[in-house]
């Protein structure tokens, strides 16, 4: 078997192949590793069938639905998942089959709903159930301790206790560990019964992951994070440094059209000589009336640079195929000294 642990943050993915058949999945994908993922399948030589999540994710981006476009592969979770973009829901007891790999499913609810864990040859994949000295939470959406405990100690803990431990989440920089260590030592799994356990997990007083509200809205709905979409703005359009900027606003270029898309308050205290200000809510409506001629030189700027992208990647779709974005934003124009009209301006 082909593998490889893939490290963003406290987050791990993996890739796994069939050295024989050069058939390979990857479990756990994370928006922000996409050109990873395909570029150690491409030199090991493998294609990815599989794009396998193992429970929805309330902490990260799931990279699922865009490496399975990328890669025309199906999107495999449990079939308690409510998420849309699933193309192959399995069941506990169920395979997935990569090359000579079989991908043994074992349903392991408690930490969500549609949480499982998956066993091939001497190790497995636990996603958030089980962690490298503890286990998932279960203070989330669709969560339950009782079923954590049930998953824990009547299936996945009954494992080899030399089966190898890889989970989706680790902390403190260790690759793995195995039932037996996780056995002897987590110390969550040294709670004498049940409720000891129960009773453990709804004290633990662990504070919400920082994007769980976007996290969740895009890995229930397949929908685009904020990141996803400027990504796929900046990736769509040409930029413009600030110094050839200024260069250009300083001869005057009669082709030259600087779109403050910044809301007009901000605009007015300090704007980039002869800047036009229409704020990016308005710009679909005032587009024709604003700028009327498509061919002129467009650079969009605001006030970090992530609006003026979205703004000249929008224009763009629009036809106005000259609209760049500025390098950089108004803040950092101001940084650099460079000259202002408007309160601000000397």
């Amino acid at each position: 078997m082909l593998f490889e642990q893939i490290a963003t943050g406290g987050c791990r993915s993996y890739l796994i192949g069939c050295a024989e058949t050069c058939a390979a999945a990857v479990i756990d994908p994370e928006a922000s590793q996409l050109d990873r993922y395909l570029a150690l399948a491409a030199r090991d030589g493998l294609r990815i069938r599989y794009i396998i999540d193992t429970h929805t994710h309330a902490d990260h981006f799931s990279g699922s639905k865009q490496l399975a476009r990328k890669v025309n592969a199906p999107v495999v979770m449990h079939r308690e998942t409510t998420a849309p973009m699933v193309d192959m829901r399995v069941d506990d007891g169920e395979m997935v089959i990569v090359g000579k790999l079989r991908l043994q499913v074992m349903h392991t609810p408690g930490h969500t709903r549609d949480s499982m864990c998956l066993q091939v040859e001497d190790r497995v994949f636990t996603g958030d159930t089980l962690l490298i000295g503890g286990t998932g939470r279960t203070d989330l959406p669709t969560g339950d301790s009782d079923a954590l405990y049930d998953s824990l100690f009547n299936k996945l803990l009954r494992l080899d206790a030399a089966t190898l431990v890889f989970p989706a989440h680790e902390y403190k920089g260790r690759d793995h560990s195995t039932i037996g260590d996780e056995l002897a030592s987590n110390p969550r799994l040294q709670a004498p019964g049940r409720e000891a356990f129960v009773a453990l997990m709804a004290n633990l007083n662990l504070a919400m992951p920082t994007h769980i509200t976007e996290a969740l809205r895009t890995n229930l709905s397949g929908g685009k994070t904020v990141a996803q979409m400027l990504a796929e703005a900046a990736a769509a359009v040409p930029f413009m440094s600030m110094a050839q900027l200024r260069t250009r606003v300083e001869a005057k270029d009669p082709m030259l059209v600087v779109l403050d898309v910044r809301e007009r308050e901000a605009g007015m205290a300090g704007h980039i000589p002869g800047a036009k200000l229409l704020p990016r809510g308005q710009l679909e409506l005032r587009v024709n009336e604003e700028l009327p001629d498509p061919t002129r030189h467009i650079v969009a700027c605001c006030e970090f640079g992530r609006i003026s992208t979205l703004a000249a990647a929008t224009l763009r779709e629009m036809g106005f195929q000259r609209a760049v974005a500025l390098d950089g934003g108004m803040k950092a124009w101001r940084e650099a000294g460079f000259p202002l009209e408007g309160a601000e301006g000397r």
